[in-house]
């Protein structure tokens, strides 16, 4: 009974019963799910592979897996957040198997076309920040993507990750410190070109 809700428990979730009708032949209704869920997933996958086309290629591959695992699904937890468990482990997976490859210089290039000078500063700390974020490992840039950029909770960030809400607390406070440190590396290298 893997998967299967106890008889006579009322979901109130509309996402529950959406499961249940594809679960129950409809399966055209999982398109509508895929379309909600698209964009997100491919962020991400994104976050951790920085390589467009590999990103959109696990985030897919992740749908794939999710639909095929759908039986599976528990309704005690959030569609989306099961979702983004498969495409975490979806892109670290591809992350992985492609570590030899190198990084696209398209994902290194930032383009100035010519701007206010703040925007130019506003710019080159998002270009410092990402910098910074690169030289991370791909659990700690996660982790505080997750919690940071896409302002998902602890528990949330457990249950993707697949690990404790207190291991997520302590990596987001070191991933912090070692991102403070490796902004401070990159600024210092800065200033001594200019």
């Amino acid at each position: 009974m893997h998967g299967v809700r106890p008889s006579g428990v009322m979901t109130k979730d509309p996402e529950h019963s959406r499961i249940e009708r594809i679960l129950a032949g409809e399966q055209h209704l999982y398109a509508d799910m895929v379309d909600k869920y698209k964009s997100y997933a491919y962020t991400i996958a994104q976050k951790i592979l920085q390589n467009r086309p590999e990103a959109e290629e696990a985030s897919q591959d992740a749908f794939i897996k999710a639909y095929h695992h759908l039986k599976g699904f528990n309704f005690q937890s959030k569609f989306s957040t099961w979702l983004y468990r498969i495409v975490f482990n979806t892109a670290i997976s591809y992350k992985r198997k492609n570590r030899q490859q190198f990084q696209s210089i398209e994902n290194t290039v930032i383009e100035y076309q010519g701007e206010a000078e703040g925007m130019l500063e506003k710019n080159d700390k998002k270009r410092f920040l990402h910098l910074a974020l690169a030289k991370l490992n791909d659990a700690d840039r996660a982790a505080l993507t997750l919690f940071y950029l896409d302002e998902f909770s602890l528990e949330e960030i457990a249950e993707i990750t697949g690990m404790q809400a207190n291991t997520a607390k302590v990596r987001i406070h070191r991933a912090r410190q070692r991102l403070a440190d490796e902004l401070k590396n990159i600024l210092n290298q800065e200033a001594l070109t200019l």
